[in-house]
């Protein structure tokens, strides 16, 4: 292959389809890799190979990204059962597994470049370069940072630039920046980053209150040793279990937010999210690990949490301390297996039944009802559970 060989990863949207004659324009042989992760249907995969097709590119590819993200993902990630800053379920994530995808390309070929379409305002160019440079020695062309040298209204240049070459650009995309997978559904741009009330046509998977069905929902979701396995008696693969979950939750509008984050770059970041899988999926574990872990494991588990999500979401995928951590929640999930009922009227989930044979049940006692120890026992306790907050009233009350 030419040393002008250069793999781009792909996506169909406004700024992957400005790269392509851009990059032509300088000389390159663009390849590009679409990795499905499972965000879109038959005709917008179909779509995306069409447009690359028409944008010249010299060849194009399509990946299967589905298991690999549910298995590099979305199992850890539920283990851990954070959002970043409590909110945001980390939907981007999907981009650790393009760029694994697009270096194997990159090795099909016999070249070491790589482009992306990332810009210079937002998180994911940072993910993307951290990415690559973990996992080899490559050169990164980045297009979209080429221009903002230039240009500052960027997204209107793109859209500019590609209609001046005779390429259309779809109505969505001069409105909103949108990304979907397998995880969930992204938005902003337009009012959104104006800090104002989203429009009519910020919408994505899941359904407005009025469209919400009158019967409530109820599914069944089966764990072993914290991964979900089954959904309503039947065995699927993760990632066609989470595809089935967004399909039913988001018809009841759950897993839709409106979140404002701190960015890695330091930025204020508005957008609207959508994840009614994963909502799904969280709620059930959360569930199951309240009643089978022991108080100080639900205790401790968020910080390591926490920790864990910071690092994905800023770029550190391949970081040794997100593995050493990794290794403390599999060890966390040993005896989080059982089964959880979610039942949903609209907008929100709720775990309603859980079945384990780990539940931590004691064998004479009920929580407020019935206890096998005496009054001495519990009053011995409150004593000495209490004592130094006690010591200190005592003292401080007399001084």
């Amino acid at each position: 292959m030419s040393n002008q060989d250069i793999v781009l990863a792909f996506s169909g949207g406004l700024d992957t389809s400005f790269c392509v004659p851009y990059l032509r324009e300088r000389g390159w042989n663009v390849h590009t890799v679409f990795a499905d992760t499972g965000g879109v249907d038959v005709e917008e995969r179909a779509f995306i190979e069409q447009r690359a097709a028409e944008l010249g590119v010299a060849s194009h590819v399509t990946v299967d990204g589905g298991p690999a993200i549910w298995s590099g993902f979305v199992k850890p990630f539920v283990w851990a059962g954070e959002g970043y800053q409590g909110q945001y379920p980390l939907l981007v994530s999907d981009r650790y597994l393009i760029v694994e995808a697009a270096l194997r390309r990159c090795e099909e070929l016999g070249t070491k470049t790589i482009a992306h379409g990332c810009t210079g305002m937002g998180n994911d160019q940072v993910r993307f370069d951290l990415a690559v440079k973990a996992l080899g020695d490559y050169e990164i062309v980045a297009p979209i940072r080429e221009i903002q040298k230039e240009h500052t209204e960027v997204r209107a240049y793109e859209q500019q630039y590609l209609e001046s070459r005779g390429f259309a650009v779809r109505a969505k995309q001069q409105a909103y920046t949108i990304n979907e997978n397998l995880l969930g559904l992204t938005m902003s741009g337009g009012e959104i980053d104006r800090w104002q009330a989203p429009g009519e046509g910020a919408s994505g998977w899941c359904k407005p209150r009025a469209q919400w069905p009158a019967q409530a929902l109820r599914v069944t979701i089966a764990f072993e040793h914290g991964e979900a396995v089954a959904l309503d008696g039947e065995t699927l693969p993760g990632h066609m279990m989470l595809a089935r979950l967004n399909g039913l939750f988001a018809q009841y509008g759950v897993g839709r937010g409106l979140y404002t984050g701190d960015t890695t770059i330091g930025l204020k970041g508005r957008i609207i999210f959508e994840a009614p899988g994963l909502a799904a999926l969280l709620t059930a574990h959360r569930a199951l690990e309240e009643a089978v872990l022991s108080k100080q494991q639900n205790r401790f588990k968020p910080e390591v949490a926490r920790k864990w999500v910071e690092l994905v979401y800023e770029g550190f995928f391949h970081d040794p301390l997100k593995t050493d951590l990794e290794a403390f929640l599999a060890s966390s999930q040993a005896t989080v297996s059982g089964e959880v009922v979610l039942e949903t009227h609209g907008g929100t989930v709720t775990a309603v039944a859980i079945e384990s044979k780990h539940i931590l049940n004691a064998k004479g006692a009920t929580y407020a009802q019935a206890a096998d120890w005496g009054v001495a026992e519990a009053e011995g306790f409150i004593k000495l559970f209490g004592m130094s907050s006690t010591l200190w009233a005592e003292i401080n009350r007399k001084n």
